[in-house]
C-alpha cells in the first residue's frame, strides 16, 4: 500500500497493525498520532492499540455529539460505560491518553509546551460552528493555566474543500453561531462555472481553514498551526471518509498523553 504525502511537518511511522500519521512538531512536546483505516475502531475495540499509540497505560474517549462540551479525563485508564457526551477531551495526566474519532470531520490535537496539557478535539462542520477548538483553548486555560501562545496544534485528515460540496443552509448555521461575515466569506469558496454554464456549482467549505483561523482568534500563533493537508475523500485505500464510503465508512483516530515530566 501506498501512503500518501502529507504536508512537511507530518510523518508516517508504524505501529504493529499499521501506519500511524505523526506530526512532527507536536511530537516535541507530547506522544499521539492519526491513525488510518487500518486499524479497526469501535466502541468496544481499538483502545488498546489507541494507547499504545502514545505509549499511554488506556486511553479514554467520549460519546462525540457535534458540539463544544469539554471533559477532563481523570486518572481512571478508561471511562465507566456510557461515555459522557463531549467533543473535546482533556488531560495532564500521561498514563491517560485522550482519542477523538473521525471520518471527514477534523481531528485536532493540542499540546501545551509549558504545563504539558494535551487536548484531543472533534470537529466536524457543527463542531466547527460551535467553536469547539476554541472551546478547548479556553478549557485548557481555565483546568491547567494553559496560555494560547503556548500550545501547538496538529490538524489530522479530514475532508477537504476539494470533496465537501454544501448547500447554503450551512452558511446561515455558521452565521447564526455569530461568526464574523468576512471569516464565513473565507471559509465557505463558490468556483466559477465552466465556460458556458448556466448551472451554479455547489459551495465547498474548507473545515481546516475554518479551525485554523478559530485557533488564531483564540491566541494560538499561526506558525505553531499544522495541517496535513490530506483529504479523507481522496485517499480511500488508506482513509476513511464518510461522505465517500456512506454508513460503511470506519473511523480513524486522533490521540494524545501528556509527556512523562521529569
Amino acid at each position: 500500500m501506498t501512503l500518501p504525502e502529507p504536508s512537511d511537518r507530518f510523518r508516517w511511522t508504524y505501529e504493529p497493525w499499521g501506519a500511524v500519521l505523526r506530526c512532527t512538531p507536536l511530537e516535541d512536546v507530547a506522544p499521539h498520532g492519526f491513525t488510518t483505516r487500518q486499524l479497526r475502531l469501535s466502541l468496544e475495540e481499538g483502545g488498546e492499540a489507541l494507547a499504545a499509540v502514545t505509549g499511554a497505560a488506556g486511553v479514554v474517549q467520549a460519546t462525540q455529539v457535534h458540539g463544544n462540551a469539554v471533559v477532563v479525563a481523570a486518572e481512571a485508564r478508561s471511562w465507566p460505560r456510557p461515555w459522557p457526551d463531549a467533543d473535546v477531551l482533556l488531560s495532564r495526566t500521561p498514563a491517560v491518553a485522550v482519542a477523538v474519532r473521525a471520518a471527514d470531520c477534523v481531528p485536532l490535537l493540542l499540546a501545551d509546551r509549558a504545563t504539558g496539557a494535551v487536548a484531543a478535539v472533534h470537529a466536524g462542520w457543527r463542531g466547527t460552528a460551535a467553536g469547539a477548538a476554541p472551546a478547548a483553548v479556553r478549557a485548557m486555560g481555565r483546568e491547567f493555566g494553559s496560555k494560547p501562545a503556548d500550545l501547538v496544534a496538529a490538524i489530522g485528515p479530514s475532508i477537504g474543500s476539494c470533496c465537501y460540496e454544501i448547500g447554503p443552509d450551512l452558511v446561515d448555521a455558521f452565521a447564526a453561531a455569530g461568526h464574523a461575515r468576512h471569516l464565513i466569506d473565507r471559509w465557505f469558496l463558490a468556483p466559477a462555472p465552466p465556460r458556458g454554464s448556466r448551472e451554479r456549482p455547489r459551495m465547498r467549505l474548507d473545515l481546516v481553514g475554518a479551525n485554523r483561523d478559530l485557533l488564531i482568534l483564540a491566541g494560538v500563533r499561526e506558525e505553531d498551526i499544522h495541517a496535513c493537508g490530506l483529504c479523507t475523500a481522496m485517499h480511500l485505500e488508506v482513509l476513511t471518509s464518510y461522505r465517500a464510503e456512506g454508513a460503511a465508512a470506519g473511523r480513524m483516530a486522533g490521540t494524545i498523553a501528556a509527556r512523562q515530566r521529569r
